[in-house]
């Protein structure tokens, strides 16, 4: 047998590359590739609003939404080991922006700190959401920096979904059901390595996967009383948008290579495009054989349709109705 020559990985220090936090690694990061790729780390589609963003007195290093939701996103960057100034500023600036996920960006993490994250996770508004990502920069040989995110804390989805319904109602068995369902479909396309991104599991028969539009989202759903699973194409509240689409429909559905059927719903502010297969959501053995369904109707949802919303609605538009 041939020996293979393998490269050594070397780990470089944070410092030798950015040597200022707001002037060096607060631009790096900003910048669109490196926002996606801390975003495909926690599930998020992260879009820039701005860096240096003014709370009081102070600056929040980095200022951003989420694309489909518009929801607040903090980052606040460290290139050292976690203090307690930079805890502070986190929390400061997440209630300054009235943020809805705060993510600190750290060179090493204390102890002490990653169990305060763990903790504002288990304390806080299930609508709040804390990251401590630990931050590293490999090279191979003369090769370029290759940056690694690595998530330290992130809130518990399942304990969050439990409290959150359990404050509404006792859950049901069907609720737990559906809880456990989305919990093991988001683990299934993590361990798949899809781009895919499903929302944080919750006991409902239904999860929403952003495809960077306010105007429209891919849904997948749970119909236990037909036996049906489905993957739609949602739009909320944008009945031009789905008239345009119509008028693209042969072409749309040669790319789907299916024939999904298309829902107006007239007297309804909603309209779906929506495929449906047989499945038995009260047998858990057949889970994984949905989960491969489903996945593969939402990558293909995901690769065909954001091309046509993009030409049809003009970037910044608000929704219109007829």
């Amino acid at each position: 047998m041939i020996a293979m020559p393998l490269g050594k990985l070397t780990r470089i220090a944070l410092r030798e590359v950015w040597k200022h936090e707001a002037n060096d690694f607060t631009v790096w990061l900003s910048q669109e590739d490196n926002l996606r790729l801390l975003g495909d780390e926690i599930g998020y589609e992260i879009s820039l609003i701005g860096t240096e963003t003014a709370v009081g007195n102070f600056n929040c290093d980095i200022l951003c939404e989420e694309e489909s939701t518009k929801k607040k996103i903090i980052i606040e960057n460290q290139l050292e080991t976690t203090d307690h100034d930079h805890l502070g500023k986190l929390i400061t600036y997440a209630s300054g922006h009235s943020a809805s996920v705060a993510i600190w960006v750290v060179s090493n993490v204390r102890e002490e700190h990653r169990k305060a994250i763990d903790w504002l996770n288990d304390h806080t508004d299930e609508d709040v959401e804390f990251y401590l990502i630990k931050m590293e920069l490999w090279q191979i040989a003369d090769s370029p920096y290759a940056p690694k995110f690595e998530i330290i804390c992130k809130p518990n989805d399942w304990a969050r979904s439990v409290k959150e319904a359990s404050t509404q109602s006792e859950l049901s068995e069907t609720k737990l059901d559906q809880l456990e369902f989305w919990t093991e479909f988001k683990a299934f396309v993590v361990e798949r390595g899809s781009s895919i991104r499903p929302q944080r599991p919750s006991p409902k028969h239904w999860t929403f996967i952003s495809i960077g539009s306010s105007d429209a989202s891919i849904s997948l759903t749970i119909n236990g009383g037909k036996e049906l699973f489905a993957c739609e194409l949602y739009i909320p509240d944008n009945k031009m948008l789905y008239k345009k689409l119509l008028t693209s429909r042969s072409l749309i559905e040669v790319e789907l290579e299916a024939r999904p059927e298309w829902m107006e719903l007239p007297g309804k502010k909603a309209s779906r495009i929506k495929l449906s297969i047989p499945g038995t959501f009260r047998d858990k053995s057949s889970w994984e054989q949905s989960f491969d369904w489903l996945l593969a109707e939402a990558e293909r949802f995901a690769r065909v349709f954001p091309k046509y919303i993009r030409a049809l609605v003009p970037e910044n538009a608000s929704s219109t109705n007829d």
